[in-house]
């Protein structure tokens, strides 16, 4: 009975067709397929941009669907109560979806399992979402990684299978659920005005990312390695916010640039590192998951960060009005385009976690609202490894300079010039829709004088360098004695 049973497919973060194992399989078991996304209270603890990013991805994988013959069923509540009662309507015999690894998800999915197979309910679960599942990798005492060199080195030999191609068909039930409409969830509501301004720098959707990759394949990889830390440029492949939603795949992304890099294409090691990078990010949240929340190094609870919402350096900060170009230019471009260039976003958060001792917290959380590339992992890694608290991050007192950064990463101030609009006879359209995008209550006009910088960079490094002297022993290697 149950192998002629419909299949409920529960769609988290992988919203494509091709590289997609689960799905895959669901559509070549020949059974009906119920593809559903639940708005559960992992969607309702997203943040305003990443909520409206996925609005835009749920629409355009619907209609994806809707031309094979085939619905996206949205319902609203916890996924398990959701999850039976669409078993009861559709008399489906079976639970799938693709994995996924913060510890909330693992504690409902591992109870969920449970729950099903108790109920004579077959329950899946696929990997799809990494390229390499965090209980493979081992070092050779048998633990995890902790630093990502070797664990690169662990891993870059190792065969990634091909990835799946998208199925021609998924069989649909004979009569389909009842669906919510996305429209009453309203999922870009928090946005409020800087929805219609980040809405004209997204391009959703499995075929607009794989368009994207093949435009970076054949003009962009090459000079990755040369031109990824330019920010003016158009050097990386600015497929963050399709990954993170799974509109397109790891697996997708290893091959294509493993096929260039067997090429010749010079930046193409450093792009692969790159993705390994993401599941470094992943394995260490699975095994230390309090990576996402507190400090990964043991000791640091005693440096004296700034942890008031209210503290005038952080309000400054999230307004890209710091006086620190480089700094303001990088806030900026991410309340216009939803997304933030990686260099700009190390420089960014080092400025607020050491020239202004601000909380990684708060930083991490303001990221978690304003970027539709939003992921909980790379998120927290990349903040934590910035402030010197995280994994890899040695030497942990290691603070960028942003005058310095900006002269090798901008000379010429393209960059500052495209998205601060203050001083400018004729600012550039990107800078004035900085304007148009933030809140009215914080009463910014571009004809305003730009700000003098808050605090000397010079000051800010002098006093950052005495925290760390004050709160640590510092060894010869830049780590905690």
């Amino acid at each position: 009975m149950s192998e002629t049973r419909a299949i409920i497919y529960w769609l988290r973060r992988d919203l494509r067709l091709a590289d997609h194992p689960g799905l895959a399989a669901a559509a070549a078991s020949g059974r009906p397929v119920v593809p559903v996304f639940i708005h559960d209270e992992s969607v309702a603890a997203l943040g305003a941009a990443p909520a409206f990013r996925l609005g835009l991805g749920l629409e355009r994988f619907g209609a994806t669907l809707g031309d094979m013959g085939s619905r996206l069923i949205l319902r609203r509540g916890s996924a398990p109560a959701v999850l039976q009662a669409l078993i009861a309507e559709t008399g489906a015999g079976a639970v799938w979806w693709t994995r996924e690894y913060t510890p909330q998800a693992i504690t409902r999915d591992s109870a969920l399992k449970t729950a099903l197979q108790q109920a004579g309910i077959e329950a899946r679960s696929f990997g799809g979402a990494l390229l390499f599942e965090p209980w493979t990798v081992e070092t050779g005492a048998g633990g995890f990684y902790k630093v990502y060199t070797p664990f690169w080195r662990a891993v870059s030999q190792r065969e990634v299978s091909a990835p799946d191609p998208a199925p021609a068909r998924v069989r649909p039930p004979e009569a389909w659920p009842g669906s919510e409409a996305l429209s009453d969830w309203g999922l870009g509501a928090p946005m409020r005005r800087g929805a219609a301004v980040v809405a004209t720098h997204q391009a959703p959707g499995e075929a607009a990312a794989l368009e994207r990759l093949d435009r970076f394949i054949a003009t962009g990889i090459g000079q990755y390695d040369a031109c990824r830390d330019l920010p003016a440029g158009d050097g990386t492949s600015t497929l963050s916010d399709a990954l993170s939603l799974g509109e397109i795949g790891p697996r997708t992304l290893w091959h294509r640039a493993g096929e260039a890099a067997h090429k010749g294409a010079q930046g193409a090691e450093t792009f692969l590192k790159q993705l390994v990078w993401r599941d470094f990010a992943y394995h260490l949240m699975y095994h230390t998951p309090h990576l996402l929340s507190e400090n990964w190094r043991p000791g640091w609870e005693v440096f004296p960060w700034a942890t008031d919402p209210a503290d005038p350096g952080f309000v400054a900060w999230t307004r890209g009005r710091t006086g620190v170009p480089l700094v303001d230019a990088a806030m900026r471009e991410m309340y216009v385009t939803g997304r933030m260039h990686n260099r700009a976003r190390m420089i960014a958060a080092s400025y607020l976690t050491k020239h202004l001792m601000v909380h990684w917290k708060l930083g991490m959380d303001w990221f978690a609202d304003c970027l539709t590339d939003w992921d909980p992992a790379a998120n927290a890694m990349g903040w934590q490894w910035v402030a010197g608290c995280g994994p890899d991050a040695a030497p942990y007192f290691r603070i960028f300079n942003p005058e310095t950064q900006a002269k090798k990463f901008d000379p010429k101030g393209r960059y500052r010039n495209h998205w601060i609009a203050e001083g400018q006879a004729e600012p550039p359209r990107a800078a004035l829709s900085y304007f148009d995008a933030v809140p009215r209550s914080w009463n910014l006009r571009p004809d305003a004088s730009y700000p003098p910088p808050i605090m000397a960079l010079d000051q800010g490094r002098r006093r950052a360098l005495s925290a760390y002297a004050s709160a640590f022993s510092q060894g010869s290697d830049g780590k905690l004695a």
